[in-house]
């Protein structure tokens, strides 16, 4: 269900949905921050300048880590160093805490 909606601005549908992409902004966090067995759906991922990570960013979205895809934190390690279980669809995978911080999520 990724779908774009295009929506004039200057029409009062256009702003109102304007303010409701704000509101859902405001509510986002970075998926490392997300409580354990919470489900989230991501809203963006953020590329850093850094051209050397653009890989990093390109593999997670082929991961399936897109704007409008849910996700769950499954399990954070007990150490800060430790990777995250993130569940994708049906998939789970180990990611980095940092790698984790670049993938913005709205909690359900």
């Amino acid at each position: 269900p990724n779908t774009a909606i295009v929506v004039c601005p200057r029409t009062a549908l256009g702003r109102i949905f304007a303010v409701r992409m704000e509101q859902e902004r405001a509510r986002a966090i970075g998926l490392d921050r997300l409580q354990e067995q919470r489900w989230a759906i991501v809203s963006d991922v953020h590329i850093p300048a850094d051209p050397a990570s653009h890989a990093l960013v390109l593999r997670l979205m082929e991961l399936g880590f897109v704007p409008g895809e849910r996700v769950c934190m499954l399990r954070e390690g007990s150490h800060p160093a430790s990777p995250l279980a993130i569940r994708v669809g049906r998939t789970t995978f180990a990611l980095r805490r940092q790698e984790a911080t670049l993938i913005q999520v709205i909690p359900e």
